[in-house]
Parts: C-alpha cells; structure tokens; sequence
C-alpha cells in the first residue's frame, strides 16, 4: 500500500500544477494573460495549498486511514472536472462585476480564481500531510519519509507543469484539460480506495467517473545586452525593452530582439514596414472614401505608436484609440518615438480586455501585438474576432500583421479561415522583402477593384499625402489568392504556440533574416 501512496502524491502534485496552468488560459479569454493575472492565480493557489496541508494535517491525526485520503481526493478530482461547467459563468460575472474599477483585472481574475478553484486545491493540498501520516512508521524515519513525499509531489508538479502547456492544451483543448486531469486523480483515488476497503465504497462513487465522462463529451467547446547603437535598455513586467538608434531612425526592440516593433524619424514616415498598411484599410470599401472621411482608428498593440503617428500624418480628421499592455512601452513611445500626439489616447490595458470594454466603434481596427514565438493567443480567437467585428462601423475593416515563414503560410491560413466565420470579405498582401503578411477583413463584402477605384480616386485628388498613395500601390501589387481552408482558433483550442513554434524552428533552419514585426 505504500508504493501506491507514492505514486498518489505524485499524481496529486501533477494534477495541482496543471490545473495552475490550464487556469491561466482560462482565465485569459476574460482578463488577457497579463502578470496582474498571474499573480491572481499563482497567489490564491499557493494560499489554498497552505490550508489544504494545514487542515489535511489535522484531519489526518484524527482519522489516520487509507479510505479517508482516497475518499478526499477523489472529491478533489472531481471539482477539478467541474471547473469547465460552472466556469463561464463565474468568469462573464466577474468580469462584469469589476470592469468600471481602474483594477478590474485584478479584482476580477481574483474573485474568479477564488471561486473556480477554492475547493480542488485546498483538498488536493490535503495530500501531503495526509500521506506523511500514513506512511511513517516510526520517528526514527520520519525524516527521510517526509522528504520522500514532498519530493515525489514536487517531481509531480514539475511534470504537471509541462503536460498542459505542451500536450493537452494545444490538442484537446482548455476545458477538456481539466477534464482530463480531473479524471486521472478521480481514478487514482478510487483505485486506492478499492485497495484499502473494497469494492463497496467504490461503487458508492461510481457515479463521480460518469459525471466527468458526460462532462467530456458535452462540454461547450472553446543592460542585459550590448547591441549597436543602443541608446536606451530597461525591463518592464512584460519586456526586456531596447531602443536603438541606427542612421537617426529609433528602433525599438522587445525581449529576444528578433523583430522591429516601433520606428521613427523626425522627418520620415514611410518606413517600408507593415506599419503603413493599415492607412489602407478603410479604402477596402465600394464607396468612394477621400482622406477627410476617415475618422476613427482603434490600435490593439500600439507600441512605441508608429502607426498612430503614420494615420495622424495622413488623415487630418482622425480620432486614435491605442491599447498597449505595457506601461514602460507607452513611455518610451513618448520619450523616444513621438508618440505625444493630441488626437491619441492610450489605454495601458490588455488589448482584448480594453477592446471589448471600450465603448466606441470604429471605421478600422489594427491588430499589431503578434510577434512570434509570442504571439497572444486570446487575440486569434474567433470570441475576440467577435469582439473586434461589434465594435467595427457598417463600414469597418479589420487589418492585421502576420508574421510568416519562408514557405510557411499555416499562421495566415488559419487566422483567415477564423475570420471568415464573422467578416463578409478577406484580403492578403505579402509585404514586399519581408516575412510578414497583411490581412484586411471587411464587415460588408468587398473587392480588388473597390481598392483599386479608390486608389484612382485618390490620385485625381489634391493634397493627400504621399504616403497613402505609395502604401496603396505596394498593397494593389502585392496582394495574393484567398488562403485555404485551415483549422480555426477558438478560446477553447488555439494551439498557437505549437503552430509558431514550429514555424520558428523550420524558418532559423532555413536562414537567418530577421521576422520584421
């Protein structure tokens, strides 16, 4: 019986870990994914471990039995598999219920953490104590048992750590990770508890194993470097931040420092980069549309503000709304990219929190916060494609910059295939010398030729900018046939990261130029 009293507490100590970790994609469809939720999580969680081993050592002293452990865990199995059934409500309640405080991520992933995960954890953190309890037999090796145990549940939660994120998650998805895991503690406690009294206790909970099997099947689905010419280097909650200066352009780099994410120059404006690509979204419309028209433009991923800058520069009537999650990028924006434009607003907020919180719609919206290996999964889900169609005019037109492989279009097509559910009109460009992409998605139905009249009507037109003109004709040479049909991003299952990943490896085997994002 002690073997399987080992290898309980390292199935416990794998399930606490992985139900961590799957909580922080859960929880990120409703709050994002940045350190104010983790913090939330990995906060609560360690304080219910900390009464689960209090009060699991005290129940232990007072029923020191084998049946009374498996009877706990197998309750701990249990409300783990229930967290996907009651979790849409208590999210979408918490996140309304904390959304007019300038905390609400924070407030809110806490209550919600509080309540989805309160039961699970504090029971499976009764395991510990508990199997220290049985398995001593003397003090003579109470010692070495005790290190036993502990380690076999830290070596558990090691593991538990790498199985959702690398396996499940991408596979099978958020909810049916719980499930899963739920279902392996739910049979491991059973089978002790056969073990230690018998069949009859067992079939007292035989219904415990249905539930989670219904459950499965009917779940709804869903200066730390020292690189040329920098002038500037910090570190946020969320980046390593570099600026550089090369030929009088400031360049702004991020983490790893693959990739270009903010540019700027006191006296240029067209940066041959995928910034400029978003001047032409609204012109994917079967109206003539002059520059004065445009009014409206909301930035999911603002940076250092280029585009912002760009859109500024070239519509004279326009009103920006910028979402950037990183408050030390905003400043650096503003110290070193001039970002301190007066017809913009900063949000410093998760750009999907912020979009579906914001009150206003707007003619385009851009959507520049991939970068990959690091690209947010929760901003390739069809639930925030949704979001960003609601809050798109009769007219809008959604623009996003993809990065690519060489050869590797998988990232483009299923983020196309995502967006077709709810856009009427699909458009790919491929941004001449660079691995990135372009993609534009119109609510109503549009076409090569509606770009192409505007682009005409532009250039019979008196004083608009040159930029325009020039960015118009590089996306009418470059656009490419509509992508195939791929798999389709949900908050359930977006295995983003594998996807990237894969693509990153085959792209740094096949040459070493840089992904310009």
């Amino acid at each position: 019986m002690k073997k399987y009293l080992y290898f309980t507490v390292f199935i416990s100590g794998l399930t606490s870990l992985a139900a961590e970790m799957a909580a922080s994609r859960l929880m990120g469809n409703y709050f994002g994914s940045s350190n104010l939720v983790w913090a939330s999580i990995i906060g609560l969680i360690l304080i219910y471990l900390t009464a689960g081993n209090f009060v699991g050592g005290n129940w232990a002293d007072r029923s020191p039995k084998f049946g009374t452990l498996y009877r706990i865990l197998a309750w701990a199995g249990f409300s783990i598999a229930l967290v996907p059934a009651i979790s849409r409500p208590v999210l979408r309640w918490a996140a309304d219920a904390f959304d007019s405080l300038q905390m609400g991520v924070l407030f809110g992933s806490f209550t919600a953490v509080m309540i989805l995960f309160v039961v699970p954890i504090i029971l499976m953190g009764m395991s510990s104590p508990f199997a220290i309890r049985l398995a001593i037999q003397d003090n003579q090796t109470s010692g070495s048992v005790s290190g036993r145990i502990y380690a076999i549940s830290t070596l558990g939660s090691f593991i538990g750590t790498f199985i959702p994120v690398l396996l499940l998650i991408p596979t099978v998805g958020t909810y049916r990770t719980f499930l899963i895991h739920g279902a392996v503690l739910l049979i491991c406690a059973l089978a002790g508890l056969r073990q230690a009294e018998g069949w009859k206790p067992v079939l007292r909970l035989a219904w415990m194993p249905v539930v989670v099997l219904a459950l499965f099947f009917t779940v709804n689905i869903g200066k730390d470097k020292n690189s040329t010419g920098m002038i500037y280097e910090t570190e946020s909650a969320y980046n390593y931040i570099q600026v550089l200066e090369q030929d009088g352009y400031h360049l702004l780099r991020l983490n790893e420092g693959q990739g270009v994410h903010s540019m700027y120059h006191p006296d240029v404006l067209n940066y041959a980069g995928p910034w400029e690509q978003v001047l032409v979204a609204p012109f994917f419309n079967s109206s003539r549309i002059n520059v004065d028209d445009v009014t409206s433009l909301a930035i999911v991923g603002l940076a250092a503000g280029t585009t912002a800058r760009q859109a500024s520069a070239v519509f004279p009537n326009i009103s920006i709304d910028g979402f950037e999650i990183d408050p030390v990028i905003v400043d650096v924006g503003n110290r070193y990219f001039g970002m301190h434009l007066p017809n913009l607003t900063v949000y410093v907020q998760d750009g999907r929190w912020g979009l579906q919180h914001s009150p206003r719609k707007y003619q385009v919206i851009s959507v520049d916060a991939y970068r990959p290996p690091y690209i947010p999964w929760h901003l390739t889900t069809r639930e925030f494609f949704q979001t960003v169609h609601d809050h798109l005019t009769e007219d809008g037109v959604m623009v996003i910059n993809i990065g690519r492989g060489p050869d590797d279009r998988r990232l483009i097509n299923s983020l196309a295939s995502t967006i077709r559910k709810d856009f009427s009109s699909i458009h790919i460009m491929d941004l001449p010398g660079t691995f990135n992409s372009i993609l534009f998605a119109s609510v109503v139905p549009t076409t090569e030729a509606d770009l192409a009249a505007n682009y005409d009507s532009l250039l019979a037109s008196a004083g608009v900018n040159p930029l325009l003109v020039e960015t118009m004709n590089v996306t009418l040479s470059s656009l490419q046939p509509d992508p195939p049909s791929a798999q389709i991003f949900t908050d359930d299952l977006a295995p983003v990261e594998g996807l990237t990943n894969d693509m990153i490896v085959k792209f740094l085997l096949v040459g070493d130029m840089e992904l310009l994002q």
